[in-house]
């Protein structure tokens, strides 16, 4: 590859690593290309990009954009799955993939700037999504609003069985 082909990939990668939320850094070693294609397809499916690149690219793009933790790990078979949108997802597919495909290792990942390990993305894979989250914060503020709206209808209800009691009375009278 001649030079300014490889400063353009480096550029390229480099802009993929500030743009990513999060980055994971898995080895492929022994992947047949039926399965390397199921990944791909998995990850594309979830917006997360998939990019097997040579070591010494990598971690010239990874020092460019500040993310010198990950060197470490840039030995070896690499892949780099990019997540731009959602942080986790790229964690659950990975994660999810590699149980049923034991060739695929994940090997470390990066974010919010804190690398973690295997066992931690394995972790972060058990996260609920974004979605979830919020659904269950929702759940969790509606909670009182309902509590109070049920007791301002028992209130209601029996304000209105005093008054017509006191209407019965009146009538007896």
């Amino acid at each position: 590859m001649a030079r300014p082909e490889k400063e353009l990939k480096v550029k390229e990668l480099t802009e993929k690593f500030k743009a990513a939320k999060a980055v994971y850094l898995t080895d492929f070693t022994g992947l047949d290309v039926i399965k390397a294609t199921e990944l791909r397809k998995r990850l594309r499916e979830a917006s997360v990009e998939y990019r097997v690149v040579k070591n010494t690219l990598a971690q010239m793009a990874a020092k460019n954009a500040g993310c010198d933790m990950l060197l470490e790990y840039l030995t070896g078979p690499t892949g780099l799955a990019f997540g731009v949108k959602e942080p986790i997802v790229p964690a659950k597919i990975l994660t999810d993939f590699s149980r049923d495909n034991e060739k695929l290792k994940i090997k470390a990942g990066m974010f919010e700037g804190k690398v973690f390990d295997t066992r931690e993305v394995k972790q972060l894979a058990l996260l609920p999504t974004r979605e979830v989250l919020l659904s269950q914060v929702l759940a969790g503020l509606q909670a009182p609003i309902s509590g109070f709206v049920g007791v301002l209808g028992g209130i209601l209800q029996k304000l209105v069985g005093t008054l017509d009691a006191i209407a019965k009375l009146k009538e007896e009278k």
